[in-house]
């Protein structure tokens, strides 16, 4: 996805993968074994890596748990799960590494204004909306949201009449019955829903009036999007173009300036406009992000060339999040800044970078030791992975041990 000419998102999808994205699916699964020590459960779903399911994450009938012992509000998952039941759940983060994947029985079906959250009753707005535009939506779920099931209404709802609505929430609804109805079919754990191809994903995700378009270079996916863009947004269907790379004279990668930029975003040096420099370094625990002034000397003082420098790292910071889709612990060394006001400054300008990225996100303020701890959350495995292969010789320690020096 670019902003102006800037490469901000990348995603990978490949035929191979269809035991490894499956985030968003739904499965009819066999509980295998439960570990109380781990309060969790490893769940057969028809995959060769047995998924996770957490307390947590585990719905129940008050009136089917037997004996409790637990004080709290929830009772033990060893109470509540048993080896061999079979459950209906739903993917919520895609296996990674040695990590299988990670469930849920609080299953929603999302659409492009609505997500439908079948026997329960939540009910929300996106906080990204307007006051204003909120109780108009508001007013409208009261009088579409379907007995027994929860509603959330999506920031692509903006301006959505109530028939666009109904209409998408109605289509929900027949897609929930069907996956019911094929549950009680199913005799073991398999696939029960899938989510739609990346493309049509991402464009039920983010589509809005404000992209100036979408473009394609497969014929056969550019009908499919434009078919699906005419159904749910027609307003938007011509936005949807074809991209010939044969007419062109090039692919589309080149003429956009996205291969070279994901050659960069591969890189762990990372240049800023004034000539500073970012250093990005991952390991197994989190990711480590070291802000440099290099090349930048600035013209007044060194507490204004630091500042600015940190300003620009800020920025640049949150835009390498999203393009790398780093996540987990993540730890920013921002150069020191003597004056407090330039700090707070600094985090601000962090915070609102973030702010644009629909993946959740927390930031702390800026340390005494100009260290700024924050978390965004691991969905998958991260584009330097999606586009290479780990070194077989040295594993990816990124060095080869000499065997003559140690003897």
């Amino acid at each position: 996805m670019l902003e102006g000419r800037v490469l901000v998102e990348h995603y990978v999808s490949r035929v191979a993968d269809a035991n490894t994205q499956i985030d968003g699916n739904i499965y009819r699964g066999r509980v295998q074994n439960v570990l109380p020590g781990m309060e969790a459960a490893f769940v057969d779903i028809g995959i060769p890596k047995n998924a996770v399911l957490y307390r947590g994450d585990v719905r129940y009938d008050k009136d089917d748990v037997e004996g409790s012992s637990s004080s709290g509000p929830q009772p033990r998952i060893e109470e509540v799960l048993r080896p061999g039941q079979t459950i209906l759940c739903q993917v919520t983060k895609n296996p990674i590494g040695a990590k299988g994947a990670r469930l849920t029985q609080e299953v929603s079906i999302p659409g492009r204004f609505a997500v439908l959250v079948p026997n329960s009753s939540a009910n929300g707005i996106s906080k990204r909306l307007g006051d204003n535009e909120r109780r108009r939506l508001r007013r409208i779920v009261e009088n579409i949201r379907p007995d027994g099931h929860g509603l959330i209404v999506r920031t692509a709802a903006e301006n959505a009449s109530e028939e666009e609505l109904t209409r998408d929430v109605n289509g929900l609804l027949d897609q929930w019955h069907r996956i019911e109805a094929e549950s009680f079919k199913l005799g073991r754990p398999g696939l029960l829903y899938q989510e739609p191809d990346l493309a049509v994903r991402m464009l039920r995700e983010e589509l809005n009036g404000e992209f100036r378009g979408v473009i394609i270079d497969d014929q056969t996916l550019f009908e499919q999007v434009r078919t699906y863009v005419g159904t749910v947004s027609p307003e938007l269907a011509d936005r949807v173009e074809y991209f010939d790379p044969q007419a062109e004279g090039q692919p589309i990668f080149e003429r956009f300036h996205v291969h070279e930029q994901l050659h960069k975003a591969l890189d762990r040096k990372v240049w800023l406009p004034s000539g500073g420099s970012l250093i990005i370094e991952r390991t197994e625990a989190l990711t480590v992000i070291d802000v440099n002034t290099g090349k930048n000397v600035g013209k007044t003082n060194l507490e204004e060339t630091v500042f600015r420098n940190n300003l620009e790292a800020a920025e640049e910071v949150a835009r390498q999040l999203r393009l790398r889709d780093i996540g987990g612990i993540i730890v920013i060394d921002f150069i020191d800044m003597e004056v407090r006001e330039n700090r707070d400054k600094v985090a601000s300008a962090l915070r609102a970078a973030l702010a644009r990225d629909k993946t959740r996100t927390q930031a702390f303020d800026i340390s005494e030791l100009g260290l700024v701890e924050m978390t965004r959350k691991r969905v998958s495995e991260g584009l330097i992975e999606s586009l290479s292969n780990m070194c077989e010789v040295c594993t990816g320690r990124g060095f080869v041990l000499d065997d003559a020096a140690v003897g």
